[in-house]
């Protein structure tokens, strides 16, 4: 069983390297299906090119929903964006809040926030930034955010309760979130949970639903509604990588599912 930091080292190094290997190299790689068993980054992502605030630049299609479509963004907010990556759910949630607003993108892995703050500069947002930092210990003050965002992030955290009390600490009373996420129902074969390729990918660090939204609960949030619900099928090639013949018929006939979510909480006024 592999520590708590050493699955943050995993996720951390994977993300590092889609980083710089950009959209095209990886196309299809949590958060599509790839050429490779490896990749397993793209099969769950929702398109954003329709978008308004869209940058293609800083899509590098690791989401698996649409959370700023959900969120209720309005003109003047200070939205947060947890693990934001290339930065795209930031530019988006921008062009809601207008130049008015404020945005704050928090990534833990260098190169990604090397690759946002470019990305930044080329379209001469002011009021985008991007801190360096651990979700589930945030750069942020208390009660900086009316909103909080997150696309295909919070499954990569192995504590993810001390991250549901870290947005509750920072959401101003009153505020809300929006966040995409992958969940479980039932459990997944053992080959599947230990493998680091398929944690970095999203699937090995999902939880059960029912325990995601009790986690919500127990950090104080009300009003919890799922906005959006789709399942997720693995490709073929890559289930046959992670199990043998029989496993692989008990898990095609069995009841586990693997769910991408968008869920939308509140921080309550008092």
């Amino acid at each position: 069983m592999r520590t708590e930091q050493e699955l943050k080292q995993v996720v951390q190094e994977k993300y590092g390297q889609l980083a710089v290997e950009g959209k095209v190299e990886k196309a299809s790689s949590c958060c599509g299906g790839g050429t490779s068993p490896n990749k397993i980054y793209n099969i769950m992502m929702d398109d954003y090119s329709g978008t308004e605030g869209y940058v293609e630049e800083a899509d590098l299609g690791l989401g698996c929903g649409l959370p700023t479509q959900f969120a209720a963004i309005k003109k003047g907010d200070t939205v947060i964006d947890l693990g934001s990556g290339a930065g795209n759910d930031c530019f988006v949630a921008r062009h809601e809040t207008g130049p008015e607003g404020r945005v704050i993108g928090i990534d833990f892995t260098p190169a990604m926030i090397e690759k946002a703050r470019q990305n930044a500069a080329k379209l001469g947002y002011t009021n985008v930034e991007f801190r360096e930092g651990d979700i589930d210990n945030m750069p942020v003050e208390d009660a900086t955010a009316d909103v909080i965002v997150s696309n295909c992030v919070l499954n990569l955290v192995p504590n993810k309760p001390q991250v549901m009390r870290e947005m509750f600490r920072v959401l101003k009373p009153g505020g809300h979130f929006s966040i995409s996420d992958i969940v479980l129902v039932g459990d997944l074969p053992p080959a599947l949970q230990e493998d680091a390729e398929m944690y970095a990918g999203c699937v090995a660090g999902a939880i059960q639903k029912d325990v995601y939204l009790q986690f919500l609960t127990a950090a104080g949030f009300e009003g919890i509604v799922l906005q959006k619900e789709k399942p997720i099928s693995l490709p073929d090639e890559v289930l046959d990588k992670y199990l043998n013949a029989e496993e692989r018929v008990a898990f095609d006939e069995g009841k586990t599912g693997i769910f991408s979510i968008t869920v939308f909480a509140k921080k309550p006024i008092k």
